[in-house]
Parts: structure tokens; C-alpha cells; sequence
């Protein structure tokens, strides 16, 4: 998606530099055209030499040298961008920008584009708490650029907590998403996913879950999303990022999925289920800790509510309902048998035990099945391209369907 995109990348002056050398990188090989602006401060960190051998262009440091007579510099990138980019993004730029200040390379030239500007936060953490700092953020969030969320972490000062930048690969994400075009299929979809496991409690200390890490299902809002979708997500707990454009609502047990879900459900044209949802949850719950003793303890489960099967009770024919199966042997006959019984259009099954696929894992092989009697199986993919082949399926069998 970035292939002949031109993106102006403005570093300033911030420990965080060397993630933008890591960027810039990682733009170059994606395909784009980079061309790198510094400050003063940033020069102190990283050497614009490094960014013009990344870039393989001239970095532009000052406002006042004019290498072309025929041009003004910082109006001719301004221009020339298709996307610019502040990374890292020192609490000293966020105020310049949020009050409309211009008094270096930097700054001038974000102020001068009609280029969709986006800001990468990097500072110590009561910096980044600060009022005025969070004050500026909220300015420019109203002005329309796009600010991605500073990561929690080790920080260069000692502290631990919120100011890390945002991680290179993440804004190209974001960036590779803002220039994909909208599939007109999609465009007009309300797109329903669930992701991730649930934890179902014991006591205040235990309670039992599985594996499952969300990943897939985040790969698939994600996907949909940049094809210009409408996605709810509704997640289980999982250590991932939301993705960006996705409305999510967080929920912990199967009880509470199956609340959001069917609640959101009747709206939906396109579900798909792709958390791993606990089956069974413990008949008692304790609401103290239950202190270890030499006895053996035997915790009785009943079942849970089958998500799944309501919804493929519930649903319309203009609904189109995705389940996943996740099995260790048999794989086909219990994908098949899932897919008949919950009343499914296509279901997503994959062997947990090869290599490369299942739980925790940033790929995946999978065989997709629809009610027709179709198949489709695919190598081993990562979970985006594999998340892309699977709106490809859905957006097949729906047009044959119609």
C-alpha cells in the first residue's frame, strides 16, 4: 500500500531518534519515497547523515537553507508529501504544533501541508501526564491529526510506565492502512468480531482460560477496518493493541461475551467468531483466596452459554455467520460437523498441532469450509495476509450467494 507513497518523516529531539532511523527503514522497504526533516535537538541524538543513507535523500534541517532558488524549501515538502509523520514527537513539538508556532524546519513546514499529519508521543512519563501536555494533545486531536497512543515501559530516564513511541512497525501499520483503498464490498458493512479467550474465575486468585492470544481475531478488525468497514471487536483479555478504526468493547468471562454479542448482533451483516470462548465455568465461586492444604480439590464445572449456536438460531438470511475450529486431530470431519450444526456459512479450521499455527503464534494454516461443501485450504501465512484471506472468502461466498 505505501509503494510510490512519498511520506515526510520530522524527528525531533528525543532519545526515541534511533526508532525513527528503524522507520525510516522499514518505510524505504515498503516502497515509499522518505524524505527526513530534523530540529536542532534531534541532530544531537542521531546525525543526519544516517537518515539521508536510510532515505537515500537530503535531510532538511534548516528553514533557511534553500539548496533550489527556484523553490522554498519547507513549502515544496510541504507539498510534496503525501503523509507526514512526527517521530518521535518531544512535548516541546506538541505545544508548537497545538499553538500554531513556527520557528523551525520542523514545525513550518507541518504547519504549511494539507498532508495527513500524524504524531508519535515520546517522553518521560509525568511529562506525558502533565496537563498541559495532555491539553496540547487534545488541540491537536481536534485539529484532525492523528495521534498514536504512547506505549507503557522501561523509559530511557529510569521510570517505568507511559512515554514509550509508538513501535516503527505499528505506524506503518497505520500508515499502509490509511492508503488502502475501500472495497466497496466492505465499505458498506457492520462487521461483528469476537477475539481472544475468556477467564472464568475460581476465587480471587485462579480461574481458568486457555491459550489463546487474540492475535487472529485483532488481524481480522484490523483487515476489515482498512477496507473501510464497520467493526466492533469484542475482545477477551489479550496484551494487544486495538486496532485503529475499530469501535471494541473489553469483556472478561463467556457470559459477558455472549452479553455484548448478542446485543450487537441483530445489527451486524458479517460476524466472526473467532474467540476461544471457555466451555465450562466453575459451579462454585469462592470470594476469598482458597488457602493450599494436602487435600486434593475437586472443582465442579457446568457449561457455558454456546455463543455460537444462539447466534446461528438468531440470524438472517442476509447475516452472513463465520465460526473457527480449532481441533488437534480430525480437523476437517469436526470443522464440517461445527459448521452443519451451528447452523454456519464458513468456518475457519486449523490443526493447533502443526507448526506455524495455533495459539500464540504470528502465523497461521488454515482450511476454510462453507455450507455449500467448499474448500479452500492455504500455506502457512502470517496472521494478517491469512486475516486478508479470509474477508476474501466471506466476500466470495456472499457475492455467489446473491
Amino acid at each position: 500500500m505505501l509503494a510510490g507513497k512519498k511520506i515526510l518523516l520530522g524527528v525531533t529531539g528525543g532519545i526515541a531518534s534511533y526508532k525513527a532511523c528503524d522507520l525510516t527503514s522499514k518505510l524505504v522497504q515498503a516502497g515509499a519515497e522518505v524524505k527526513v526533516m530534523m530540529t536542532q535537538s534531534a541532530q544531537e541524538f542521531v546525525k543526519p547523515l544516517t537518515f539521508q543513507a536510510l532515505s537515500r535523500n537530503p535531510v532538511y534541517i534548516d528553514t533557511f537553507t534553500e539548496p533550489d532558488p527556484e523553490k522554498i524549501a519547507h513549502i515544496d515538502i510541504a507539498d510534496w508529501a503525501d503523509a507526514c509523520v512526527i517521530a518521535p514527537a518531544t512535548a516541546n513539538m506538541i505545544a508548537k504544533l497545538a499553538n500554531g508556532l513556527a520557528d523551525d524546519m520542523v514545525s513550518t513546514t507541518v504547519l504549511a501541508t494539507l498532508a495527513p499529519v500524524y504524531i508519535a508521543p515520546a517522553m518521560n512519563i509525568n511529562m506525558y501526564n502533565n496537563p498541559a501536555v495532555q491539553e496540547n494533545m487534545k488541540k491537536l486531536d481536534s485539529f484532525g491529526y492523528q495521534l498514536f497512543d504512547s506505549e507503557a515501559g522501561y523509559l530511557a530516564c529510569g521510570w517505568v510506565g507511559k512515554g514509550r513511541m509508538a513501535e516503527p512497525k505499528d505506524i506503518l501499520n497505520v500508515l499502509q492502512a490509511s492508503f488502502e483503498e475501500p472495497d466497496p464490498f466492505w465499505k458498506s458493512k457492520k462487521v461483528l468480531i469476537t477475539a481472544g479467550p475468556t477467564r472464568e474465575a475460581i476465587d480471587p486468585v485462579r480461574y481458568f482460560s486457555n491459550h489463546s492470544s487474540g492475535k487472529m481475531g485483532y488481524a481480522i478488525a484490523e483487515a476489515a477496518a482498512a477496507k473501510g468497514a464497520k467493526v466492533e471487536l469484542v475482545s477477551g483479555p489479550t496484551n494487544l493493541e486495538p486496532p485503529p478504526g475499530v469501535v471494541i468493547k473489553q469483556v472478561i468471562t463467556a457470559e459477558e461475551m455472549y452479553d455484548s454479542v448478542t446485543a450487537s448482533f441483530s445489527e451486524a451483516d458479517v460476524t466472526i467468531k473467532s474467540a476461544a470462548v471457555a466451555d465450562y465455568r466453575p459451579v462454585e465461586t469462592y470470594n476469598q483466596k482458597r488457602k493450599k492444604n494436602d487435600e486434593q480439590w475437586n472443582v465442579e464445572l457446568e457449561s457455558t452459554k454456546d455463543i455460537l449456536k444462539t447466534l446461528g438460531t438468531q440470524k438472517t438470511t442476509d447475516q452472513i455467520l463465520v465460526g473457527f475450529a480449532a481441533e488437534s486431530e480430525n480437523v476437517a470431519y469436526f470443522a464440517k460437523d461445527k459448521l452443519e450444526r451451528k447452523n454456519l456459512d464458513l468456518i475457519v479450521a486449523n490443526d493447533i498441532s502443526a507448526d506455524g499455527a495455533g495459539f500464540n503464534h504470528d502465523t497461521n494454516v488454515i482450511t476454510i469450509f462453507n455450507k455449500h461443501g467448499q474448500e479452500q485450504a492455504f500455506p502457512m501465512a502470517s496472521k494478517k495476509q491469512t486475516a486478508e484471506h479470509i474477508l476474501e472468502a466471506i466476500k466470495s461466498y456472499t457475492e455467489e450467494q446473491h
